[in-house]
This record gives C-alpha cells, structure tokens and sequence, in this order.
C-alpha cells in the first residue's frame, strides 16, 4: 500500500492545525489511524496547535481507523476482472506498469480502472481473501461508536472511513457512501456522536486551505 504523506501533505495539515490554533480550538483527545500518513497528519496538526508535547492531548492509535488497502483490492479483484473485461485488462496492465515507480503520479491520481474495481468490491461480486466493503463498515462503525462521550475528540483518518461515519448517519447506501469519501485532503467534518445515535454538524470544511492549488482530492 502506497503510505506516504507528501509535501501538499504536510503543508495542508500545518494550515489546518494553524486554524485551530487562531480560534482557540482545543481538544480532549486524538483517535488516530496506523497508517504512517495518518499518524503524520496528526503529528503535523498537533505541532501547528502548540500541543505536540506532553502536556498536549493524548493519542491514540486505533487501527481500525485505516483506509482499506486499494493494493489489496486489486490482488484479489483485478485479475477476476480482468479475466471477463478486455478494455479493464489494458488499462490495469497500465496501470501496474506505472505503479511499480513509488514515484509515480499514479499512487496519488484516480483512474476509471479504479473506479471499476472499487464498484466491484462494494457490490461483493468476487469472492477473495481480502476485507470485504462489508467488512471494512463494520470495523469502521465499531471504532465510531466505541468514541468517548462527552468532550471535543479528533479522529485523523481517511476519506472512506469519513465517507462510511458520514454515510452511516444519513442512512446512504454503500454506493452513495464512496461519493461521501470524495471529500479534500484534510477537510474537517464535525459528528456529534451520542448512545442514540449519530448527528452530522458540517462535512467537507476546508476553510484553512484558502488557496485553490492547496485543495486536492488524492
């Protein structure tokens, strides 16, 4: 899995702790994902807030705030689609070869060969060895709910565990879910997360990316 935070990365997440910083905003906790970029994002965030010391909020890692693994996905899914789809079998092919760069823009851009594996895992048409989309709501929604009550939490994950938090709480079935998870790099979204149930406040906030060229989708 491609698990870098790059530059953008790094200057987005410094805007974004920066703004929290000017208003004042202060939180009791941070719920983090393993993956490096998260953890990085976090890290990036807290240092622009003032708080990345001892003193600031503890930080917990929390695996099953992960983005699933699209390398996963397309091991297990890919050559089943390819096998029925000639035109999907040239661009993955394409694809592959790109990918083996770690530098390649490929890692970082959405293709139409994404989009048609993705539908495939979603609609569960393949059985494979990996996690399942089901699966993947799942360890998601049981992460959500098991959130503190009470007090201010930050949750640095990915776009399709915000897109199934987000998803989940308006009810949106698995193909509108993967809409909400088009959302920028570093937007914020706020849930009011209670025993009854989940409220969504905002969704999608970039106000500390005030410059176009900084609002990137991947």
């Amino acid at each position: 899995m491609y698990d870098e935070l790059s530059e953008a990365g790094r200057e987005q997440a410094r805007a974004l702790g920066a703004w929290f910083r000017r208003r004042g905003l202060r939180f009791d906790a941070f719920v983090c994902g393993a993956l490096n970029r998260q953890r990085l994002t976090a890290q990036y965030i807290l240092e622009s807030m003032g708080e990345a010391s001892a003193a600031g909020p503890p930080v917990t890692i929390d695996p099953r705030w992960n983005e699933f693994d699209l390398d996963e996905v397309y091991a297990g899914i890919g050559p089943l689609l390819a096998a029925e789809d000639a035109h999907f079998c040239e661009e993955y092919e394409q694809l592959k070869r790109e990918a083996a760069d770690p530098l390649s823009g490929a890692h970082r851009a959405w293709r139409k060969c994404d989009v048609s594996v993705v539908r495939a895992w979603i609609a569960e048409r393949f059985e494979y060895a990996g996690e399942s989309f089901g699966a993947l709501i799942a360890r998601v929604r049981a992460a959500l709910a098991e959130l503190p009550r009470g007090g201010n939490i930050a949750v640095v994950t990915s776009a399709t565990p915000i897109g199934i938090s987000v998803g989940g709480a308006l009810e949106a079935p698995p193909h509108l879910i993967m809409r909400l998870a088009a959302g920028y790099n570093t937007a914020f979204s706020e849930l009011d997360v209670r025993d009854e149930g989940i409220w969504v406040r905002s969704f999608n906030n970039v106000p500390h990316l005030d410059d176009q060229h900084m609002r990137t989708l991947r």
